[in-house]
């Protein structure tokens, strides 16, 4: 596999982190997470997940108001000469010119004001709370000590890195490193000093709100908050593709779907009695499933958004699913989820249709509900109630979402997975007109798309170590292990059928 030839690339790196002994994974449109069980994938994900919802405009801001996590920091500019700060106050006021095309405004900011803006991105000490109150909120523990790998006192690592400059290895790089200590944790950032900085897909809106807000405040107020107003528009530029909106689908949501209602009303129950001293015997959900939760509640306040990620969503109740998935608010602002196969009249309750209509059904409501292109649509084991054919059916669909804007991270057990990845990566060697030969040809993920990494257990060091699967164009897949396992079937069978020969059975 080639390498990404973005302009950036975002890579996470983890060490001793739950059973994951080294993991190093460049994040692209479509990445995939295969590997036994128990070896960690999940536990990248749910990672990704909580560094998306941290370092996202979603995560800490979407709790408590501020709309990225450098809100949290104070303004950096006691050495600042005032001079800079007059220039990057003249700066900010141009920016309310600023226009943008149809993936926002791109600019890159004059060194003056750079040199301003830089203290303020690796002034990055005092989230280390926050981020780590984030990723154990998602994973439902209460603590570090369920995230790190070793039983004695080494801490687990986790390196956010945004590389810039396309195919270059060497290019330059921003880093953040979390380490996570059994008593305490650590954040720091790293860039160099000469990085051009630049404000890239931004709504030139945002960037007016911000400028006006804070050209209109008192001029000492000016001064000190315009470095930390203009780092909040480079932030996204730093941080790379963890800075989008991300949604995860967790493992069994045919499961969650047919009890979400009985899980929310246990849960409202439990906060209605507080107070009382009664002990509940309901354990805490983990944050991705809360999060899950909560999305399905507002589904019935959402509107159907138009575009590509919503007629996918048709694509797939009518290739897949045979009917239309539907929410409906009951009269005390409930909603509920009904199915309704192709040319029937009545709506079936998702408990009383197949799993496999209750493990999609989450799958249409996001894409026609939830999801825009930029977001990342996390899915836990997408194979799961789906037969072979239908999983590689749905994996097209999945390829589909990718070429609509949509990033996709998915783990798996399913060979069906990775042979129709590689068969559309295989595709996209074929022009356009040669493709129509193909059924179906309609969609092709080109090599740098596609990044597959496999997790393999370790005696030494005990742990999982991830490596990405390069294609086979030979075997037509991304070699996982499962030939293995399809070869030692074959031979006991052989065994099998040599010991009936040999009696003459």
């Amino acid at each position: 596999m080639g390498r990404s030839k973005n302009l950036e690339q975002s890579i996470l790196s983890v060490r001793d982190f739950g059973p994951i002994a080294q993991a190093t994974v460049e994040l692209r449109p479509f990445t995939v997470f295969v590997g036994p069980s128990n070896t960690g994938k999940s536990y990248l994900a749910i990672l990704l997940y909580a560094l998306h919802q941290f370092f996202g405009a979603g995560g800490v801001g979407k709790r408590s108001g501020p709309p990225s996590p450098l809100s949290y920091l104070s303004p950096v500019d006691q050495d600042q000469p005032i001079e800079r700060l007059e220039t990057a106050r003249t700066w900010l006021q141009q920016a309310l010119d600023f226009r943008g095309g149809q993936n926002g405004v791109d600019v890159t900011l004059p060194e003056e004001v750079a040199a301003v803006v830089r203290p303020i991105l690796g002034n990055v000490g005092g989230l280390a709370p926050w981020l780590h109150t984030e990723v154990t909120r998602c994973f439902g523990v209460a603590g570090s000590q369920s995230l790190i790998r070793h039983s004695g006192g080494k801490p687990a690592r986790v390196t956010l890195r945004t590389r810039f400059g396309g195919d270059s290895t060497d290019g330059p790089c921003v880093s953040y490193d979390f380490i996570i200590g059994r008593s305490q944790q650590r954040l720091t950032a790293s860039m160099p000093a000469d990085l051009p900085l630049r404000i890239r897909g931004v709504d030139p809106r945002h960037i007016r709100r911000h400028a006006s807000l804070t050209l209109l405040g008192p001029f000492r107020r000016q001064l000190r908050e315009i470095p930390k107003e203009i780092a909040d528009l480079v932030f996204p530029y730093i941080v790379g593709t963890v800075h989008r909106p991300a949604h995860y689908l967790p493992a069994d949501r045919a499961g969650v779907m047919h009890a979400h209602r009985v899980v929310v009303s246990s849960l409202i129950g439990r906060a209605s009695r507080a107070g009382l001293g009664v002990e509940s015997p309901l354990p805490a959900l983990s944050g991705v499933l809360a999060d899950f939760l909560e999305r399905l509640i507002d589904l019935g306040e959402v509107r159907p958004r138009d575009g590509a990620t919503a007629q996918l969503a048709e694509r797939l109740e009518a290739d897949i699913l045979g009917g239309a998935v539907r929410s409906r608010r009951s009269a005390v602002g409930y909603p509920s989820f009904l199915y309704q196969p192709a040319n029937w009249k009545t709506n079936l309750a998702l408990m009383n249709t197949s799993s496999m209509v209750s493990e999609l059904a989450p799958v249409v409501l996001y894409l026609r509900h939830v999801v825009r292109p930029g977001d990342v649509l996390i899915i836990e084991e997408p194979e799961s109630h789906l037969h072979p054919a239908m999983q590689v059916a749905f994996t097209r669909l999945l390829a589909a979402v990718v070429r609509s804007g949509v990033r996709v991270v998915v783990t798996t057990h399913s060979e069906w997975v990775l042979e129709t990845l590689a068969n559309l990566v295989r595709l996209s060697s074929v022009d356009k007109s040669g493709r129509t030969k193909v059924s179906p040809g309609d969609v092709a993920l080109t090599p740098d798309q596609v990044g597959t990494w496999l997790f393999e257990p370790k005696k030494r060091p005990k742990g999982s170590v991830v490596k990405e699967i390069p294609l086979d164009v030979a075997g037509g897949t991304f070699p996982a292990g499962f030939d293995e396992v399809t070869e030692a079937l074959y031979n006991n069978w052989a065994e099998i059928a040599n010991l009936i020969a040999e009696r003459g059975e």
